[in-house]
C-alpha cells in the first residue's frame, strides 16, 4: 500500500463528507491508499457517517476512541496506518482531485522523506481542481530539512506535506499529546531532521475557514489553555534550535527562522492575554522564562516572516517591561466595553 491519510474528527459532521469525497475522487486503485477516520468521541453524527463511508468503500476504516485531543489522534492514526507515505488532514478541509497520484509519483521517483505542496484558502466556494496541476511538478529541488527551513516559510500546520512513513518510525517524532502547537512542534522537529525534501508548486490542499475552528474558541479555559500551550511550544523550540548541527552551512539561516517561529509564539502569546483573564501579575514570570531561553524581548520576530505596522507597534510595546501592564489594562477595558 502507497498512502495511508489520517483525519482526526471531533464534531465534524457537517464537513467531513466533502473531505472524504475529495479522497474518493482521486485517481489511485482504492488498493493503493487508505483513508483512517478516527473519532475523538464525537458529541454529533461523525461516527455514523464514518461508518457509512467504511461499509461502502473498502479503503476507508473508523478508529473510535476516548477523547484526548488532536494530537492524540493523530497518533493513533499513525499507529494504525500501512502505507508506505502517510499524510495528516483534517476533516474540515479537502484536497484537489486527482491529485495524489502525481504526488506519489514525485515521493517514490525522488526518493524523498517529506514532500511539501501549496494550500488555497477557501470560505464557502468551492475549489474541487488544482488551478495548475496540468503543468505538472516541473523539476524539484531536493535539500535536506535544514536548508529548506533555512531558504523557504514554511507553515506550522501538518496539511501541507507528505511524510514517507518509515522515515518518521526512525526519527520517533510523534505529535506532543493534550497541548496545542502539536502540529507546529512537530512540523519542524521533523524537517531539521529530513535527509531529502522537495516543495512541489501546486495547489493541492484546502483550507477551509471557519468561525468555530479550534483555535478561534473564545472560551475561557480554552483561550487560556492555548496561551499556556503557546507558552510550552516556545520552550521546546529552545531544544530543537540547540540540535542544529552548527557546521552546516545553513546553519545560520536555519536557527534564525527557528527563533522567528519561536519567539511568534511568544508574540501571539502576549496578544492572546491581551483578551483573557489571566492575571496580568503572572505575566512577569512567563517573560523571565522566555528570557532564559533567548525568546523574549522578540529582537528577532521581524522581519520577512512577520512585518507591518500593526506587528511593529506591538513588538515595541511587547518589549518594554513598563509598557506592558498598563497597555494590557487599558486594552481590557476598551474590549471589555465594546465586545
Amino acid at each position: 500500500m502507497l498512502l495511508s491519510i489520517v483525519i482526526p474528527c471531533f464534531n465534524m459532521e457537517h464537513y467531513l463528507p466533502e473531505c472524504l469525497d475529495s479522497l474518493l475522487h482521486q485517481n489511485l486503485e482504492f488498493s493503493e491508499y487508505e483513508i483512517i477516520v478516527v473519532n475523538d468521541e464525537s458529541k454529533d453524527a461523525t461516527l455514523e457517517i464514518a461508518k457509512g463511508y467504511a461499509e461502502k468503500y473498502p479503503n476507508i476504516s473508523v478508529i473510535d476512541k476516548k477523547n484526548a485531543g488532536v494530537g492524540a489522534a493523530r497518533n493513533s492514526g499513525f499507529d494504525a496506518a500501512r502505507g508506505k507515505y502517510i499524510y495528516f488532514l483534517d476533516p474540515d478541509d479537502y484536497i484537489a482531485e486527482n491529485s495524489l497520484a502525481l504526488l506519489l509519483n514525485l515521493m517514490e521517483g525522488n526518493n524523498l522523506d517529506i514532500l511539501t505542496f501549496n494550500s488555497r484558502s477557501v470560505v464557502t466556494k468551492r475549489y474541487p481542481k488544482s488551478a495548475n496541476i496540468e503543468d505538472g511538478a516541473g523539476e524539484l529541488k531536493i535539500r535536506d530539512g535544514i536548508s529548506y527551513i533555512a531558504n523557504k516559510k514554511h507553515h506550522n500546520e501538518i496539511w501541507w506535506f507528505i511524510i514517507n512513513r518509515e522515515f518518521m518510525i526512525a526519527t520517533g517524532i510523534r505529535f506532543i499529546e493534550g497541548r496545542w502547537m502539536e502540529d507546529a512542534i512537530l512540523t519542524s522537529e521533523l524537517f531539521c531532521v529530513a535527509e531529502r525534501m522537495a516543495h512541489v508548486d501546486l495547489d493541492i490542499h484546502r483550507y477551509r475557514i471557519l468561525p468555530t475552528s479550534a483555535m478561534r474558541n473564545k472560551s475561557p479555559e480554552h483561550y487560556n489553555k492555548v496561551i499556556y500551550d503557546n507558552a510550552n511550544a516556545a520552550h521546546v523550540y529552545d531544544g530543537l534550535i540547540k540540535s542544529i548541527p552548527k557546521d552546516h552551512e545553513d546553519a545560520a539561516a536555519c536557527i534564525k527562522r527557528l527563533k522567528t517561529r519561536q519567539q511568534s509564539f511568544v508574540f501571539f502569546l502576549m496578544v492572546r492575554l491581551m483578551k483573557s483573564d489571566i492575571s496580568i501579575k503572572k505575566i512577569p514570570e512567563m517573560l523571565k522564562g522566555f528570557e532564559k531561553i533567548d525568546a523574549y524581548p522578540l529582537k528577532k520576530f521581524l522581519g520577512e516572516d512577520y512585518h507591518g505596522m500593526a506587528y511593529s507597534f506591538l513588538v515595541f510595546i511587547f518589549n518594554r517591561k513598563p509598557l506592558i501592564n498598563p497597555f494590557i489594562r487599558i486594552f481590557r477595558t476598551f474590549y471589555t466595553f465594546v465586545k
